[in-house]
């Protein structure tokens, strides 16, 4: 059975190193969630502020990471004890990106909506990054109003 319960943001963050696809564990974050199936870690959720100052209206909450070790329906449940800790800390609006390559089954099962392609493939800002972060892909932004 899984069940969510809160995690640390440093034991979050080695989950994700461990267990995600293509990305890197985030620098910071608000808060983390993680998805236990009986006494085992199954899935992590890392949230905060907006990525992008053009998001960054108070109102807004992204989550930055969605990983799990592929246990099925773990990321539908963490998506959806996402929207319930947004909802109830005040934010209006949930938001996440995906690779375009990604189908996005556990956000449309969470009923977030697909905004379409957003950024660039990669960093373009004057502080360039010299490490990895994701593949050279175009995002897809996801939307999920708490507050219709």
């Amino acid at each position: 059975m899984l069940v969510i319960r809160p995690i640390h943001l440093a034991q979050a963050k080695i989950f994700v190193e461990k267990y995600h696809r293509h990305n890197i564990p985030p620098v910071g974050g608000k808060f983390a969630i993680a998805c236990w199936n009986n006494d085992e870690l199954c899935g992590v959720a890392i949230c905060g502020r907006p990525v992008s100052r053009y998001s960054d209206d108070g109102d807004t909450l992204e989550i930055y990471r969605n990983c799990t070790d592929g246990t099925h329906n773990a990321c539908s449940k963490l998506y959806g004890a996402c929207q319930r800790i947004a909802r109830d800390m005040g934010y209006r609006k949930i938001i996440t990106y995906t690779l375009a390559s990604e189908n996005g089954a556990s956000l449309k099962a969470a009923n977030f909506r697909n905004c379409g392609a957003a950024g660039g493939k990669e960093w373009t800002g004057s502080r360039k990054r010299n490490y990895y972060i994701a593949p050279h892909e175009i995002k897809t932004k996801w939307l999920y109003l708490t507050k219709p």
